[in-house]
């Protein structure tokens, strides 16, 4: 891949608005678009590209799916498995993720956004990033997995090194982050063994539960899901609260019109999930050389699906740039995937956004950004740190 001409440089330094500049400018020249950067890899930035590498059976998960590459440590289903190896996890798990589900969160994670902002109104302002939305997601994933309260502390913190471990792109940070996190899952399905529960209502049970073929599930690969759902949902509720947070300071009339209106939120979050879309590195590759966009991707070849960009698509979202609220076909929008590897948490990450929102809004008359946004790595796009002032 050496040899392929460097269309853009995924390392350089990156503020809340040049990345999507630098994607507008791919769109247009280079949609399907080669670089060095990171290991070396393709990015397909068109929504059209970007939708059919989701779907389609010739590019798979199980070389790379993610850039960087960051499992060093072992398979983690379902995401590291392809159809139909990865459709037992996804079995077990999908019944505890449905709408109902997440909605019996809600009044937890209400709970938790006031105790959280509570310290934050009482100083007027403070990080929505660092003391809100690196916590919610953490609790709120917590309880779904049904975790003992002492232990939420450490996967936050353990969570967060390897969150930041990967943005550094060091691969034995990566590894140690990482296998701590595996000795939380080791803890946690001990647990469940010494301690069951049932199924029908927590993830470790259910999966220690399935049967495939007549077959318990591999231990090695129950471990694996275990530490995939650790950590999979902490990073995107974390960057789109403040990637909204960010939007919502620029605009203080839509600000102050989604506090007037707190039904609005709903579809507000919408528009700001095509808008701020979380994720750029999610990766595929192709079981043989694919023609794409006037080129050709090798066999094995890490092809970034970067849905931050597809999202912002003229040709599908016009004024893609633009937040334009209730816009006739939002639904098409990528921000939870697309096939067989779309986000199974959808539900759960729509109810957080909604409650933070709805929580922030109703504790503030009014806030401003107060310091410098700090912006994530890849595969994540979006705020790290965006300190506000409350009003």
């Amino acid at each position: 891949m050496s040899q392929i001409p460097q269309d853009f440089d995924p390392e350089q330094p990156e503020d809340f608005d040049s990345a999507y500049a630098e994607y507008a400018r791919l769109r247009r020249e280079c949609p399907v678009a080669h670089t060095d950067g990171l290991g070396g890899f393709w990015a397909l930035t068109r929504y059209e590209d970007v939708k059919r590498a989701a779907s389609d059976p010739t590019f798979v998960t199980s070389v790379q799916n993610v850039v960087p590459k960051v499992a060093f440590t072992g398979r983690r289903p379902p995401l590291h498995l392809n159809p139909p190896e990865h459709t037992p996890y996804r079995r077990a798990l999908n019944p505890l993720l449905a709408i109902d589900r997440a909605e019996a969160l809600a009044p937890h994670t209400r709970d938790l956004s006031r105790k959280l902002l509570a310290p934050m109104v009482e100083r007027g302002g403070g990080d929505i990033c660092v003391e809100f939305s690196s916590y919610l997601p953490v609790h709120v994933f917590g309880e779904w997995m049904r975790m003992p309260e002492e232990s939420l502390q450490t996967l936050h913190d353990a969570g967060r090194a390897f969150i930041l471990a990967v943005h550094s792109t060091k691969p034995e940070s990566m590894k140690e982050t990482s296998l701590r996190l595996y000795d939380m899952a080791r803890d946690l399905i001990a647990l469940r063994h010494r301690e069951p529960q049932d199924p029908a209502n927590d993830p470790t049970s259910a999966l220690l539960a399935a049967r495939h073929n007549g077959e318990p599930l591999p231990d090695d690969m129950i471990l694996g899901t275990v530490r995939q759902v650790l950590v999979v949902g902490m990073v995107a509720p974390m960057v789109m609260i403040g990637n909204i947070a960010v939007h919502l300071s620029r605009d203080q009339a839509l600000q102050q019109r989604l506090r007037d209106d707190p039904s609005l939120v709903p579809a507000a979050n919408e528009e700001f999930l095509r808008l701020y879309t979380p994720y750029r590195g999610f990766a595929r590759t192709p079981v043989c050389p694919v023609e794409m966009g006037g080129r050709t991707i090798g066999k094995d070849e890490a092809v970034a699906l970067v849905y931050a960009s597809a999202n912002r698509d003229d040709d599908v979202f016009p004024n893609g740039s633009e937040f334009i609220m209730s816009r006739p076909n939002i639904g098409e929008h990528l921000a939870f995937g697309r096939g067989p590897h779309n986000c199974p948490g959808l539900h759960i990450g729509r109810m957080q956004l909604r409650v933070a929102m709805e929580e922030i809004l109703a504790a503030t008359t009014r806030f401003e950004l107060d310091g410098e946004v700090v912006m994530s790595r890849w595969p994540e796009i979006g705020a790290l740190s965006v300190p506000l002032r409350f009003a």
